[in-house]
């Protein structure tokens, strides 16, 4: 029998059990019924698709809400002024066919370029510019253009070109007359003033001279050199295999950067020293195996009228392929002098020129302004006569386009 225990506390057994029944049955009613979830959820998704759509409609955003900034690239309008003002108008202006050899010409600058014949003894020449008709800075007023990193060479609205009006005149192989030419070119001048002008004292102005594109004298030492009848060369600075354990040097060229950066360096190299008729690398034996780097430099080379030495120091170097396709003066060196430096090894290197001469019959080698260098260099010059063999500059042994 139930008694008052069995009921809840405070309610009858009645009420409770009523409100039980109540409680069942409305769960099971709310169990029976349906809601339209996918409805809702397919009208939140399309809901939210006209939002995204309404914002990209009415809200004028270029970055499509990426967070951005803007950055001030200081030197940006510089080197596209630069470009801008440097290449296009030298790429606009016509082309003049480069003769063969240099033929004789006067005009109100009092340049000759004189074409020399059999006639000339023993490579005897006259210098192919007056002196006066140089500026301080040893230029042709004509053929430079001045830049933000100084007056670089151009050619002439007259067709008047660098190699042709700043090189010495020689005989060249064509009007060798049986003799055997060699060509010298002794790099690393300027650098040290002394060590430059013990160099000019001590080498025959047949020499070519090549020099770095650092110094604080550059323009005293170069003047001295064209004014002792030597042409000269500009020492590029070129990318290395070891780069940067192996640094050329400030403004060096690169390879994997933009054209721009390098057009940039280039142009600041150009403008270190004056009345030069081309240039030769220092170094460089990564920078000359890329071409897409190096084609943009040697077409430069052909829009301004320079040559280009390549000093033989790479096996990789793709330097005669992209001047002859640029139709660049161009010549590349047969021994490397004082690659090793002692007196026995420099004397048997200068032999070995020799002898590819009389084979040949022309010749070039690089050697540095090392003072055990200069010295031997100098008096091996005076050996040459009786062996029928000429020293000429370098420009005298270049392919012509």
């Amino acid at each position: 029998m139930a008694t008052d225990l069995d009921k809840p506390l405070g309610q009858s057994k009645n009420k409770n059990n009523k409100t039980a029944r109540q409680g069942w049955k409305s769960l099971v009613q709310f169990k029976r019924t349906k809601l339209p979830l996918t409805r809702l959820i397919f009208a939140a998704f399309f809901a939210t698709i006209a939002l995204l759509f309404s914002v990209a409609v009415f809200v004028k955003d270029e970055d499509g809400g990426r967070p951005s900034a803007i950055v001030q690239i200081s030197n940006a309008p510089i080197i596209d002024k630069k470009i801008n003002e440097i290449v296009t108008p030298i790429i606009a202006e016509p082309q003049t066919e480069i003769s063969p050899t240099p033929i004789k010409t006067n005009n109100d600058n009092n340049i000759s370029i004189i074409k020399v014949g059999d006639d000339v003894p023993d490579g005897v020449v006259e210098d192919s510019i007056s002196i006066n008709a140089l500026n301080d800075f040893g230029v042709l007023e004509n053929l430079v253009e001045q830049t933000p990193n100084g007056a670089i060479p151009i050619m002439g609205a007259n067709g008047d070109i660098p190699f042709i009006a700043y090189q010495r005149a020689s005989i060249t192989p064509s009007t060798a007359n049986g003799k055997f030419l060699i060509a010298v070119v002794v790099t690393g001048l300027g650098i040290s003033e002394s060590g430059t002008q013990e160099a000019i004292k001590k080498l025959p102005s047949a020499i070519t001279l090549a020099f770095a594109p650092y110094g604080r004298t550059l323009q005293s030492t170069s003047a001295a050199a064209r004014n002792d009848g030597h042409e000269l060369l500009l020492a590029l600075p070129l990318e290395p295999f070891d780069y940067p354990d192996n640094d050329p040097g400030p403004q060096t060229l690169l390879t994997d950067q933009p054209i721009r950066a390098n057009l940039d360096r280039l142009f600041w190299l150009m403008g270190r020293i004056g009345g030069y008729v081309g240039v030769i690398n220092h170094t460089g034996a990564k920078f000359t195996a890329s071409a897409k780097d190096f084609t943009p430099i040697m077409e430069e080379f052909s829009l301004r009228g320079l040559g280009y030495v390549d000093d033989g120091s790479s096996n990789r170097s793709l330097a005669a392929n992209i001047a002859m396709n640029n139709k660049v003066f161009f010549a590349r060196a047969n021994v490397q002098i004082d690659a090793i430096q002692s007196r026995n090894a420099i004397l048997k290197q200068l032999e070995k020129l020799e002898q590819l001469a009389k084979k040949n019959g022309s010749a070039i080698g690089v050697a540095s302004a090392l003072p055990v260098s200069v010295d031997i260099i100098a008096k091996w010059s005076k050996s040459l006569d009786e062996k029928n063999i000429v020293l000429v500059p370098i420009s005298a042994l270049m392919s012509r386009p």
